[in-house]
């Protein structure tokens, strides 16, 4: 096979995507995880989810670039046989794409490999947007949606318009802004343990913006944002439903929300 044939083989193909889950996801909403490859695979992807450990991010942002480091080299040898890498968090993608190179300064045998690494690293919007060229989704969502801006996705990987492009072929579906959605939610990882009562301030009005919304649903891309807002609200005694967006985007908005008990079982 020549070196043309090759390629066009390549090309042929479906784009064979490594799913990078993130803890949340795992341990706290799997939900998100299983709509993130539905939304892949409906748009032509061919997906796999690898054995796969923490980016990093709360290492780097404690300072100890020991463990990140080798968190760093972990997740590159797990998923850089993919074409790409997808990631239904902007923080954990931001994490990856931004400050792995970071890592990795002044090592020749690792630099190129990690540009090249992080060069094919997105959030999962973002991903179906902007090299997809996906326009539209077939889901329903009955109700009135706000969206928050996530820090990391926003700022590091320019995350804003895909999500709402997405969300406007939502049958059912309206979406109204949220005032200063480019604002912190609080969360900010660590921050919010290192700084709780500066964190509870940032959220308290977070969630009295969600409320002058009038919206009925909250949706971010991120999930510890979300569990964050989630959580504020809930101990407002607030009636806000809190989701991931993938999940509205696959059509698998029925269930419940994050932080709401689940419904229980008969007999």
């Amino acid at each position: 096979m020549t070196a043309s044939s090759a390629s066009d083989a390549a090309s042929s193909r479906p784009p064979r995507v490594g799913l990078f889950v993130t803890c949340l996801v795992d341990t706290i909403r799997p939900s998100v995880g299983f709509a993130a490859v539905k939304l892949l695979e409906d748009a032509g992807c061919d997906v796999d989810v690898p054995r796969q450990t923490c980016c990093g991010q709360p290492a780097f942002n404690s300072g100890d670039r020991v463990t990140t480091r080798a968190l760093a080299e972990k997740t590159i040898a797990a998923f850089e046989s993919f074409d790409y890498v997808v990631a239904p968090s902007g923080s954990c993608a931001g994490m990856i794409k931004t400050h792995y190179p970071e890592l990795f300064v002044g090592e020749p045998d690792w630099s190129g490999r990690v540009e090249r690494f992080c060069a094919k690293v997105f959030e999962l919007t973002s991903f179906l947007v902007d090299v997809l060229g996906v326009t539209r989704v077939e889901a329903r969502y009955d109700g009135t949606v706000t969206y928050h801006d996530s820090c990391s996705g926003l700022r590091e990987l320019q995350v804003k318009a895909q999500p709402r492009q997405l969300l406007a072929s939502v049958e059912g579906l309206a979406l109204t802004e949220l005032a200063d959605s480019d604002t912190c939610c609080g969360f900010g990882g660590t921050f919010c343990v290192k700084y709780p009562m500066v964190s509870d301030a940032i959220v308290g009005k977070k969630a009295d913006n969600i409320l002058a919304s009038g919206a009925d649903t909250l949706l971010a891309g991120d999930l510890g944002c979300l569990m964050n807002m989630a959580g504020k609200l809930q101990r407002q005694g607030r009636d806000v439903a809190v989701r991931h967006v993938a999940e509205v985007l696959a059509g698998m908005g029925d269930g419940p929300a994050i932080g709401a008990p689940a419904p229980a079982k008969k007999g």
